[in-house]
C-alpha cells in the first residue's frame, strides 16, 4: 500500500484500514507457489544445430515490496533470465549431449535462477518440458539412427555367420578325428585278430605236423612206404599248371627202384603160392 505516493507498508491477508484519498493499494500478489510454462525458445548448440526448448518454472513470491519495486513485472524479468541461461548452458554442449544431459541443464537453470531472489522471487524447481530439433535434423537424426541399427543388424548378423562357419568347422575337424581315430583303431584291431588267426592257425598246423610227425615215429617208416606216399602225392602236384619240371631227389628214386622191387617179390610169392 502506498501513502501520498510512497510505499507504507504491505498489508497482510484479513480485514485492513485504509484511509481514503491518502492511502492507495499498489497491486495485489498471490503468495501461492506459481507454476509457469514459458513458450519455446530457439537455442542454438555448438555444433550449430537450433532446438526449440520448453521451460517450466515453479516460482513463489517471497517479498512482495521487492518484487514490486526492485522490478516492474517479475514473471518478465524470470523469463528472460531463463532464456539468457539456456543459451548459454546449451550453446556449449552438441545436441546429442544436449539431448542426454536434461538434469545438469535443469540443475544449472535452478542455479542462474537463484539470483532473482533480489526481486524477492523464491524459485523452486525447473523443468525443461520439451527439446524439439527442427524437422530437418530430426529427419536426419531418423537416418542416422536407420543406419545405426542397420549397422548393428549387420554386424550381428556377420558374427552369428562367423560364429557358425566356426562351430561348423569344428564339426567338421571333430568328425574327421574321431573318423581317422575310428579307423586307427579299425586297423589295429583287424591287425590283431590277423595276427591271432595266424598265431591260432600256426598252432594247428605245428599241432598237426607233430601228430603226423609223432604217427610216422610211432609206425617207424622205411624207405619204400615214404616212395609209396611220394608216388600218391604225385597226382596232386601234377595239377598245377605252372608244374612244368620236377625235381625228383637221387634217394627217392632208390625209393622207387626198391619199390618196384617189393613189388615184383609178391608176384612171385603169390603165383609160387596160388
Amino acid at each position: 500500500m502506498e501513502r501520498l505516493g510512497r510505499y507504507h507498508r504491505t498489508l497482510s491477508p484479513g480485514l485492513n484500514f485504509v484511509v481514503p484519498f491518502v492511502d492507495r493499494l499498489k497491486r495485489t500478489i498471490d503468495l501461492r507457489e506459481q507454476v509457469v510454462s514459458f513458450p519455446p525458445q530457439p537455442v542454438v548448440t555448438s555444433d550449430n544445430l537450433i532446438v526449440s526448448v520448453d521451460t517450466v518454472v515453479h516460482l513463489r513470491v517471497a517479498d512482495p515490496k521487492a518484487a514490486t519495486y526492485e522490478i516492474a513485472d517479475f514473471l518478465v524479468g524470470v523469463e528472460q533470465l531463463t532464456v539468457t541461461t539456456l543459451r548459454n548452458v546449451i550453446g556449449g554442449m552438441e545436441l546429442e549431449q544436449v539431448l542426454a544431459s536434461r538434469e545438469e541443464i535443469n540443475t544449472e537453470l535452478r542455479a542462474a535462477l537463484d539470483g532473482a531472489g533480489g526481486w524477492g522471487i523464491r524459485v523452486g524447481r525447473v523443468r525443461l518440458k520439451a527439446i524439439q530439433p527442427s524437422a530437418e535434423i530430426q529427419e536426419s537424426m531418423e537416418r542416422q539412427i536407420r543406419a545405426d541399427r542397420d549397422r548393428k543388424a549387420a554386424l550381428l548378423a556377420a558374427d552369428g555367420q562367423k560364429q557358425a562357419a566356426i562351430l561348423s568347422a569344428e564339426g567338421h575337424k571333430q568328425a574327421a578325428v574321431l573318423k581317422a581315430r575310428g579307423e586307427a583303431e579299425a586297423v589295429v584291431l583287424r591287425a590283431q585278430a590277423d595276427a591271432e588267426a595266424k598265431a591260432v592257425r600256426a598252432k594247428g598246423e605245428a599241432d598237426a605236423i607233430g601228430m603226423v610227425f609223432r604217427a610216422i615215429h610211432d609206425g617207424k617208416p622205411d624207405q619204400r612206404l615214404l616212395a609209396y606216399q611220394y608216388l600218391r602225392t604225385l597226382p596232386e602236384i601234377a595239377k598245377g599248371d605252372a608244374n612244368k619240371v620236377w625235381i625228383v631227389p637221387s634217394e627217392m628214386a632208390k625209393a622207387v627202384e626198391n619199390l618196384g622191387g617189393l613189388f615184383t617179390v609178391r608176384e612171385k610169392t603169390a603165383e609160387e603160392t596160388g
